[in-house]
């Protein structure tokens, strides 16, 4: 009842616009037009963002503005007018439709070639489907139909179509009889410039990746039908042209080349009359939830002639994590974004202290050092950046989540993290706890998998370390920022660099923080003059600077640890209070100690008993690795 109630109020009106003239029409529909430029606010952002993202070099944002207030009332004034039109004579209709550029298609009528057309919303699209039969009266003509979700709406205007003869298809069932009419020498026309979803093939439209329909193409090529395109665009108060576009397939072309013709094709026809496109149409729409594009089913197709670098960009904000070690572990994550689609820019935003780390990795395009403690400093420093088109969120906390938001990204996603999902649009289920246990850099992969990448834990090494001959340069961080009950013995440490000592000519360098510096003096005063002590010394650039020189790290289960497997130096690591499988090194070379006990791992930052499973590691089995990793590293002659 009340689609039916709906359909007697569009008749309604359909009356009331018919009897009003043409050109009156026209200049009641602009200023209705103008109206929703000024009420509809949403549809004027929309209209804005795509606005700029086809011109955002070729026109000031003053112009850009003035286009979508004269689109508005463009398209007010073609839609009433394609109202009124339905119902016109045909006759009448051809006195305000001039017709130019012709030629093409009627080559193809004198050829007796069948011919898919690739049409578009530019201007009154509404009159070419009254126009075209009678046009080409010997020829049959067809379109590919949507059903509209109303059946008497629906049922009228398929009849009001095809009053002059044109066939209407419904796309819904399937592509059999379009492909049979075109065989038996018809012409076909498809609306080919809206988005096509899941089942489209990304390629560029004005230079930006955009899900485009292969139905065209497809047809095109399975029947041996030419390939053109036609516009009908306004030129003046109830005035239009119609024209054509020469043939655009060639007999090589493939499907996929063929779509990103069509859409350099209609690009071409938005460029000559820009007010006439339906720019309210969210024809870029980053796709959900797979914005990646790796695993889409036709997947990504750039011309020959167009590389990856002239692609607009699709920008990417990566919240990283707060420790250490954890950015090290989601690198590989971050990697596989990069190589999720080839317009991908990645913008890393992370603590000032941590920045230094994510200029290692070649895939990260930017970094913003986000400030100290105020929340509202680092949504500022984030909004000051170029805009953002989705945020992944990787730590859990709430304070990121709202950074993100306040910074205005539109699509912002990640695991539901502690009550922050009210500050997402995109949550990922953790699968944490449901499975066996595995590594964390697989918590970050399987995020990147549901966002439509795919990806592997190799570490990507950011430089390789030249060993010298005569002596090697060892680093050894005996603390850990965690807490005491991740740190091996302080004696144990110098027992071990003592040993090792007595079997190759080594330089120590010992790494920490400034709470580490009690156990620094112990272990540089047991080691004398061959040991250098720079605990709470280092920025983290300097830092990265020296573990570039060093041989290999002894160390803890520390955020150093895994600093310096993605600097490529080969760790031993002592485990005791968390666990290896989860936080281990990632990387080949590195070695793992860890004796377990019956409480093991207790992830606690103190041992409440009595320390068993460090005590458990001896400094001998620790010195035995160390000498057999140095063993494996090729040495370089000395200079």
């Amino acid at each position: 009842m009340v689609d039916f109630s709906i359909y007697l109020l569009y008749r309604a009106g359909t009356a009331v616009v018919g009897i009003i003239p043409l050109r009156l029409l026209f200049r009641i529909g602009s200023a209705l037009g103008l109206i929703a430029w000024i009420v509809l606010a949403n549809y004027r952002a929309l209209a804005l963002r795509n606005v700029a993202i086809a011109f955002a070099n070729e026109k000031s944002r003053r112009e850009q503005r003035r286009l979508v207030r004269r689109h508005f009332q463009r398209l007010g004034a073609n839609i009433l007018c394609s109202v009124k039109m339905t119902a016109m004579p045909l006759a009448q209709i051809s006195r305000y439709v001039e017709v130019s550029e012709l030629e093409p298609a009627e080559t193809e009528r004198r050829e007796r070639r069948s011919a898919v057309v690739v049409l578009s919303h530019i201007g009154n699209w509404e009159a070419l489907a009254q126009l075209l039969p009678t046009m080409f009266a010997d020829v049959k003509t067809a379109t590919i139909y949507q059903r509209l979700g109303n059946r008497w709406i629906d049922a009228h205007i398929r009849r009001q179509r095809s009053r002059a003869g044109l066939q209407l298809f419904d796309r819904s069932k399937g592509f059999g009889a379009p492909s049979a009419f075109l065989r038996s020498g018809g012409g076909i026309g498809v609306l080919s410039d809206q988005h096509a979803g899941d089942q489209g093939l990304w390629t560029p439209f004005f230079g930006r990746l955009a899900s485009s329909t292969t139905l065209p193409a497809l047809l095109a090529k399975r029947t041996g039908a030419s390939m053109l395109s036609a516009s009908i665009r306004t030129v003046g108060v109830a005035r239009w042209q119609l024209s054509f576009t020469p043939r655009i397939d060639k007999p090589e072309d493939t499907v996929q080349s063929l779509t990103a013709k069509a859409n350099a094709a209609i690009e071409q026809q938005v460029r000559a009359s820009p007010e006439d496109w339906f720019w309210v149409h969210n024809r870029w729409k980053t796709p959900n939830p797979n914005f990646l594009l790796t695993r889409y089913k036709r997947g990504v197709y750039l011309p020959p002639d167009f590389p990856a670098e002239k692609l607009q960009p699709f920008r990417i904000l990566v919240r990283a994590t707060n420790w250490l070690g954890d950015n090290v572990i989601s690198v590989p994550a971050i990697c596989a974004i990069k190589r999720g689609r080839p317009d991908a820019h990645v913008t890393i935003a992370a603590r000032q202290k941590l920045a230094a780390v994510w200029k290692l990795v070649p895939e990260v395009d930017d970094v913003i050092a986000l400030p100290g403690k105020s929340l509202r400093a680092a949504a500022q420093t984030l909004r000051k950046s170029a805009p953002f088109d989705v945020a992944v969120v990787l730590p859990n906390s709430f304070r990121s989540a709202l950074e993100v938001w306040l910074a205005g990204v539109p699509r912002r996603i990640g695991f539901r993290g502690h009550r922050r999902a009210a500050w997402l649009n995109q949550i990922v289920p953790d699968r944490r706890g449901v499975r066996p246990v595995e590594h964390q850099v697989h918590h970050y992969l399987y995020l990147v998998n549901r966002l439509g990448g795919s990806g592997d834990a190799d570490l990507r090494v950011a430089a390789a370390t030249a060993v010298p001959q005569s002596r090697v340069k060892i680093g050894l961080c005996p603390g850990a920022e965690y807490g005491p009950a991740k740190c091996w013995l302080p004696e144990r440490f110098a027992e071990t660099a003592a040993i090792v000592s007595a079997a190759r000519e080594v330089e120590w360098v010992l790494f920490g923080t400034t709470s580490d510096g009690e156990i620094g003096e112990r272990i540089g005063k047991a080691l004398g003059n061959n040991c250098t002590n720079l605990i709470g010394q280092t920025t983290l650039d300097e830092l990265i600077e020296h573990l570039r020189t060093c041989t290999a790290l002894l160390t803890n289960d520390t955020g150093t640890m895994h600093l310096a497997t993605l600097l490529g130096v080969p760790v031993v690591a002592v485990f005791g209070s968390t666990e290896p499988r989860l936080t281990g090194p990632l990387g080949r070379g590195n070695r793992v100690i860890r004796h377990h006990v019956e409480c093991s791992p207790c992830f606690l930052r103190e041992c409440p008993i009595d320390f068993r499973c460090m005590h458990a590691v001896t400094s001998a089995e620790v010195a035995d690795a160390l000498l057999q990793t140095l063993n494996g590293i090729p040495r370089l002659r000395p200079e």
